[in-house]
């Protein structure tokens, strides 16, 4: 079953409008890493945010089921990620991307809604070595976001089905910049048990799918997809030096040093998909939000249903545990 339209851009800018955004990105400076410590306290206790991704990877060795310590693994997944926008710039130079009317053009027709608003931008930069497991990107619910929940239980709620009411569809584009090698972007248009789609993270380029519902990974980075991956550990951060040079280190001094042509570098944009400005207000003034306490009680009373649930609840993680395993179905390995 087809879950997700796209539309393809080639080239998405100007020549030195693209540059213009990799001075952006050194301007910006230092980027952190996106794994940090897991959740340490109610529902998923013990769990990092995106649990079901790290499961996943952890079971079948990547797309390509290559087999790792877990130590290789988690460094090789956790790459750097810093906010560029979040419904307004946070950084000087970002405005033209965030409302980039092409981008808008395009959500319309991919998502059927007609009122676009833009909600997130963006930067992920992955070293050498570095990929990112398949997964399905946080979705967004009335009354429930990435910043004060838990985003894998929000991944579990689209997956089950049962919250589409409260869900407030997000059209991404993911455009990429640089002369790296590898990283080859792969998604799932038709659902999980389609094909997988491969595309070059070309300079310049871009895609715009609803990444919530469509599978999606990153390929290794690199030309030799056994190259070995520095001692990386959470707290960490890529800094920009100067003259077109990186570092990633941390107290102790750097780890590893690269240049441009080394690293993998994408910015994503992120908007909201309305059918019409009811649906908009609805949202914006909390009329119908869903609660955490609701959504829990939803999904124990629909595993109940389905047999996976009998007596007790189960504490915070086993509960947690389960609801990823009953409701995340990720494409299987490539062969």
């Amino acid at each position: 079953m087809k879950v997700a339209g796209y539309e393809f851009f080639d080239p998405l800018l100007p020549e030195e409008g693209a540059l213009e955004l990799m001075r952006l990105a050194e301007s910006f400076g230092s980027y952190g890493m996106y794994a940090q410590e897991p959740i340490r306290e109610g529902l998923g206790k013990g769990l990092f945010q995106r649990h079901d991704v790290a499961l996943n990877f952890l079971a079948t060795g990547g797309r390509f089921g290559r087999r790792e310590s877990i130590a290789a693994l988690a460094r090789r997944t956790n790459y750097f990620r810093e906010t560029y926008a979040y419904a307004d710039p946070v950084i000087d130079g970002i405005d033209g991307f965030l409302h980039y009317e092409p981008f808008y053009e395009a959500a319309r027709r991919v998502s059927g809604r007609p009122v676009i608003k833009p909600a997130i931008v963006y930067a992920n930069i992955l070293v050498p070595g570095q990929e990112l497991g398949l997964h399905t990107d946080v979705p967004e619910f009335r009354g429930l976001n990435r910043t004060k929940d838990p985003e894998w239980l929000m991944t579990v709620m689209l997956h089950s089905g049962l919250f589409e009411p409260w869900r407030i569809p997000i059209a991404t584009a993911v455009a990429w910049f640089g002369k790296h090698e590898g990283g080859e972007f792969c998604f799932y248009p038709e659902g999980p048990e389609g094909e997988a789609s491969v595309l070059p993270a070309s300079h310049n380029t871009a895609l715009l799918t609803d990444t919530d519902r469509c599978f999606h990974g990153v390929d290794r980075v690199g030309r030799d997809p056994g190259t070995e991956i520095p001692a990386l550990e959470i707290g960490m951060r890529l800094d920009f030096k100067g003259d077109g040079k990186w570092a990633v280190g941390g107290a102790d001094g750097p780890v590893a040093n690269y240049g441009w042509e080394d690293l993998r570098f994408s910015i994503s944009w992120k908007a909201y998909c309305y059918a019409d400005d009811a649906e908009r207000r609805t949202a914006e003034q909390h009329s119908d939000d869903l609660g955490p306490d609701e959504v829990v009680d939803r999904l124990a009373a629909d595993l109940r249903e389905r047999g996976r649930l009998n007596g007790d609840v189960p504490g915070p993680t086993d509960l947690a545990l389960l609801m990823i395993e009953e409701y995340v179905k990720f494409p299987p390995p490539a062969a």
